[in-house]
């Protein structure tokens, strides 16, 4: 199995999912787009991730890279291939699927809880305090089904043809790519009732071995699929 990450800065890279990925013997190769590196051709991976980054969907002329990166989100969803995006890779996926991307109605940076939603598959628990690093969020595309949202209402996660998956929350963090996130995302945290201070964030890192493990079962069931 063969697995391809697209990364958009090189402060966010795949973190726990790396761990799992070289466990369960898969290739690993990436495209560095804040590099100029090129997109691979279809055949040539069987997952592919989306990572995180600090700019938004729409910055086509700052970031000119982002249209073609979005056709070849939305081939790789066409040609079967198991994708999972996170944060920003997940507000390009509900792009590319037709769905609205938007500013929420507030930042959420820090440890806030989300829940799963009610009709919604348990790749996740009903409940549990996941990371956060976002400002935006997105629409549930037409055919998706709705993971999880947090309050008041933003919506969290979708699920779609049972093999792509986006999450706006971060279960891949480890203490490094948070530390990362604090140093070069440090403009961000300002005072707001959902976002917290470097402190508070770094009193979260007890939570990472919990959230690490919550991704391993997500991945795990999609993993199970790969041939069905």
């Amino acid at each position: 199995m063969k697995l391809h990450y697209l990364q958009h800065v090189p402060f966010e890279g795949l973190g726990y999912i790396e761990t799992w990925a070289r466990h369960n013997d898969m290739e690993i190769s990436v495209s560095r787009l804040h590099a100029n590196d090129p997109l691979p051709a279809p055949d040539l991976f069987d997952w592919l991730v989306i990572m995180g980054g600090p700019m938004g969907i729409y910055d086509h002329d700052e970031y000119p890279w982002l249209p073609e990166e979005k056709v070849f989100i939305r081939q790789a969803i066409d040609a079967g291939k198991t994708v999972l995006g996170i944060c920003l890779g997940a507000q390009l996926i509900a792009d590319v699927l037709g769905a609205k991307v938007y500013p929420g109605p507030q930042k959420e940076i820090g440890w806030f809880p989300i829940r799963r939603a009610d009709d919604a598959p348990d790749l996740i628990p009903e409940t549990l305090t996941v990371f956060h690093w976002h400002g935006d969020t997105f629409d549930i595309p037409d055919g998706a089904v709705k993971l999880a949202s947090s309050e008041p209402g933003i919506n969290q996660g979708f699920v779609y043809n049972e093999r792509v998956v986006a999450l706006q929350f971060h279960l891949e963090s480890t203490q490094a790519s948070i530390e990362a996130l604090l140093e070069h995302c440090a403009d961000e945290l300002v005072d707001a009732p959902t976002i917290q201070t470097a402190e508070q964030i770094r009193n979260g890192f007890t939570q990472i071995e919990y959230i690490n493990d919550i991704l391993t079962g997500l991945l795990n069931q999609l993993f199970l699929r790969k041939d069905t």
